[in-house]
């Protein structure tokens, strides 16, 4: 059966029934019909959170297709419960644009996914759209003050207003468009344009808030652009973030949902790791923690990306202490990183593999250098041979590191109880804290050189003009001891996604840095990243439907 009809065949416990099992009633939680709800911030005890705990899923530097980081989360959490240990599982919410584009839904996949798994791929209790409209929002808001007043020194220059709106959609259009068209009441013609939704630093701001009131403060840090006198001007000056948090008042509580085993999976904010942080909210990760004795995690694409931020921005914002990684591979992408063309991935191919493992070896080495022990997790395809897996179990025991194989797309949680085991253990035995890979009072260029040379293996790094300029602006606002949040393809180490397995030397170009204050971090844009995806000539959302009875199918 296809993820979808596993998922429709499934039988689902009552949401009441899975938060009285976390010591919550009906009274507690706000229910979304009868098997979603969100849960309200006050059941997060900090006391309970610091014995907790938290387990990192990252991966190996991903194919287009992707390696299971989900599927894996969603597996150990099954695994680790399987084996009488107490967890949950904490997520990142799906966004519509790769759902209905090529990627597909991130609900996991065969058995060891997280249901609904439709509504959880769609619309779930509305926060995505909470964070567009609340984007869009500021987005009118500034027009509406270029529109009201002149050109004095106090005034916001229209030249240097950056803020973009949203929509939860790929559509390579309204990449950049030209807006205020119609004469004067159609407001002040500028070029402007879209970012999907998953890119807006709302979504951002949300994921790193510690409750309502901070998420209104760092609304109000928004840099929006400058006056004509050059100062800087935020959303606050423009009575814009308390409108934006009543918005976003409910979209702030994190989602409780259950994956096909009947486990608690908390799932909360959906920021992309090749722009944002790429990791759910602090607020989710605390109350997994609250809720069990284990909370499993993930960060978006490889280690490079989601796995930097999630230890240098995420875990010093929030205060969060992990007690073990687990790094996905997989056969498919050793092969590609050791020169395999992806039709020829599924062909057995032992050398490839080998080859590949440069890539897998050096996250492996990267994470080290956080200091938390890992774990990696073979995550199983039907086309994988025993040579392929035994050739990693091979290497990954060469290098001291434990690997498992992961089987829980097939097999559920009992596929996931070797990797569970392990998991556990390495976490029991770890104490300790990670060692992070700047300083954040460094200077910005130092903080850029220090991932680009530690994570990245880059020889030396360029900041453009642009770059330059933004970062004379940053030294000028005060802005200088925020972290970096690098915006890089996930497809290498290196700016260029061609560059596979293991560069090193390169030259990193840094062609902007665009100040993210609201969300505290700022954004090193590298390569030709787009923050509003297109979708591929043949889109997942040619082959979708729904019948008369409401049915979904062709969902991937």
């Amino acid at each position: 059966m296809t993820d979808l009809e596993i998922a429709q065949s499934a039988t689902i416990n009552p949401i009441t029934e899975l938060a009285a099992r976390l010591g919550m009633d009906g009274s507690t939680i706000q229910m979304f019909g009868n098997y979603k709800a969100k849960i309200p911030l006050s059941v997060i005890d900090e006391e309970k959170a610091a014995k907790s705990k938290l387990i990192l899923v990252t991966a190996m530097t991903p194919t287009p297709a992707g390696e299971g980081k989900t599927t894996t989360s969603v597996g150990l959490c099954d695994g680790l419960n399987e084996i009488g240990k107490n967890a949950t599982v904490v997520l990142r919410e799906p966004s519509l644009g790769p759902c209905f584009g090529m990627k597909g839904g991130a609900a996991g996949g065969g058995q060891s996914q997280v249901v609904p798994m439709e509504d959880i791929n769609l619309h779930f209790t509305g926060d995505f759209r909470a964070v567009e409209t609340a984007n869009n929002l500021l987005a009118a808001l500034i027009d509406n003050e270029l529109h009201q007043s002149g050109k004095g020194p106090d005034d916001i220059d229209p030249q240097s207003v950056t803020w973009k709106r949203v929509m939860d959609m790929n559509d390579r259009a309204l990449r950049n468009i030209i807006s205020g068209l119609g004469g004067k009441a159609g407001g002040i013609p500028r070029e402007t344009g879209f970012n999907i939704t998953a890119a807006s630093e709302i979504m951002a701001i949300l994921c790193l808030s510690s409750d309502l009131m901070d998420l209104k403060k760092k609304l109000g840090n928004i840099h929006i652009g400058q006056r004509y006198d050059n100062g800087g001007v935020q959303a606050r000056d423009i009575r814009a973030n308390g409108a934006m948090a009543v918005i976003l008042k409910d979209a702030v509580m994190p989602n409780l949902v259950q994956t096909l085993e009947g486990n608690p999976a908390i799932i909360h904010g959906g920021p992309f790791a090749n722009i944002a942080q790429g990791t759910n909210s602090v607020i989710a990760s605390r109350m997994g923690l609250s809720l069990a004795d284990y909370a499993v995690t993930e960060a978006g694409f490889g280690a490079d990306l989601g796995a930097e931020k999630f230890f240098n921005i995420k875990c010093r914002y929030g205060n969060l202490r992990p007690r073990a990684v687990v790094i996905v591979a997989t056969i498919r992408a050793l092969k590609f990183h050791g020169g395999v063309p992806l039709r020829e991935l599924t062909t057995p191919d032992t050398a490839a593999v080998a080859d590949g493992f440069a890539n897998l070896n050096r996250h492996i080495d990267n994470v080290a250098q956080f200091g938390v022990p890992a774990v990696v997790a073979i995550n199983r395809f039907g086309s994988d041979s025993d040579e392929e897996i035994e050739q990693v179990r091979k290497l990954c025991a060469e290098k001291g590191v434990p690997a498992e194989v992961n089987d829980a797309w097939a097999q559920g949680g009992k596929g996931a109880t070797e990797l569970a085991e392990t998991v556990a253990r390495a976490a029991d035995q770890f104490d300790g804290d990670f060692t992070p890979t700047y300083d954040w009072e460094a200077g910005v260029e130092e903080k850029i050189q220090a991932i680009a040379r530690k994570i990245y293996r880059a020889e030396s790094v360029v900041l453009g003009p642009k770059a330059r300029a933004c970062l004379h602006s940053i030294k000028k606002l005060g802005l200088e001891n925020l972290p970096v949040c690098i915006a890089k393809t996930q497809y290498s180490f290196s700016d260029n996604p061609k560059l596979t397995g293991a560069p090193e030397g390169f030259e990193l170009a840094v062609s902007d840095i665009e100040i993210a204050a609201g969300a505290g971090f700022l954004i090193p844009v590298t390569g030709s990243l787009m923050r509003m995806p297109a979708l591929p000539r043949e889109p997942a959302a040619l082959n979708m439907d729904v019948n008369a009875n409401g049915m979904i199918s062709g969902m991937i």
